[in-house]
């Protein structure tokens, strides 16, 4: 392995991940880094969506929105942008993601330090190459720390949690837009949808059941969602005789981020909100069905997990391959009601 030269005030950029929930969990590796080194400067190129999130990590210097387009290659749009950043002085890149275009901006910035795993064959790209054993590093979370750690380093027994930092002003700002005034009594967030797929959300009928038992105990109930969970917002709002805050596709990032912060608890599937509120340390219910919470779960403490564990979960699959939805279906409202 080659030796790299060390620097009093290392610059570090961080290739971040294109998933929202990705990006909360990232904010363990900044931290980590901090720890180990209080005066590195670290700033995150990752998709423009990821902006809010990483505005909200004192840890980070600024963040890059990256002008391609999910997907795309772009070779030379990728080099160029690359070579953009070569006045920057960064002494290391550390690629979270594992794919074959995300090497190559660090690469041609001549980032001397370029840290990864292997991922798609990129030997050259990546010279500072760490071994991964998915056995020893089961979580997303560990991953990313071990990206941040010098090379043959531990990992710590306890990781730091990602905690984003609200804006309360933009908050009740927000609030004022939607022609509402500060909650003046508790509110339960509801975040019924997930970009993932319908493998992993919990049925409407579930969360509408959950809606009317806070509702009949003097709560407010928040739907939360982007454009794409406007059908499921609106038939939980329906079922609970309209009674709940349908905020699907009428909220951006950061202001459904500092709303979620006026929130006393929150049920969510695992989703990027699911993180979000995890990292806003609110009272949550992270609920699984296709996906494994030993892989993502929430980092918080005062998080509970519904997850059945059936024998075909997880099968991390976009849609129920046996066409049950058994492992979301059978997690019943009053188990979570019970939770919270």
């Amino acid at each position: 392995m080659a030796s790299f030269a060390t620097s009093s005030s290392p610059k570090i950029l961080v290739l971040g991940p294109a998933w929202v929930g990705d990006m909360v969990l990232a904010q363990s590796l900044f931290k980590v880094l901090k720890a180990q080194q209080p005066n590195c400067i670290i700033d995150v190129a990752a998709p423009p969506w990821t902006l809010p999130l990483i505005e909200r990590m004192p840890e980070v210097n600024k963040g890059i929105a990256l002008p391609f387009k999910h997907g795309q290659f772009a070779l030379f749009e990728r080099i160029k942008f690359g070579k953009s950043l070569r006045q920057e002085g960064y002494t290391q890149a550390i690629i979270l993601t594992n794919s074959l275009k995300s090497a190559i901006l660090p690469f041609a910035a001549n980032i001397p330090q370029r840290t990864s795993f292997l991922g798609e064959m990129r030997y050259g790209l990546i010279n500072d190459i760490r071994p991964l054993d998915k056995t020893k590093l089961p979580r997303t979370v560990d991953r990313f720390v071990t990206l941040g750690l010098p090379e043959n380093g531990i990992l710590p027994a306890e990781l730091p949690n990602p905690s984003l930092r609200s804006n309360q002003k933009n908050a009740l700002e927000t609030l004022q837009k939607l022609g509402l005034a500060s909650p003046q009594s508790k509110v339960l967030g509801l975040c019924p949808g997930a970009e993932y797929g319908e493998a992993k959300r919990w049925p409407a009928e579930h969360y509408a059941e959950v809606a009317r038992d806070a509702l009949n105990k003097g709560w407010q109930v928040w739907l939360f969602g982007s454009d794409k969970d406007i059908t499921v917002t609106k038939e939980i709002n329906q079922l609970t005789q309209k009674k709940c805050l349908d905020l699907g596709g009428k909220t951006n990032l950061s202001e459904a981020i500092d709303l979620m912060s006026l929130c006393d608890a929150v049920v969510s599937n695992d989703s990027g909100l699911m993180h979000v509120a995890a990292a806003l340390d609110k009272k949550l219910v992270a609920i699984y069905g296709s996906s494994n919470p030993h892989h993502t779960p929430p980092m918080n403490s005062k998080a509970v997990v519904e997850y059945l564990a059936l024998e075909c979960s997880p099968c991390f699959k976009r849609v129920c391959p046996l066409k049950h939805l058994n492992c979301l279906k059978q997690i019943s409202a009053s188990r979570v009601i019970a939770d919270l």
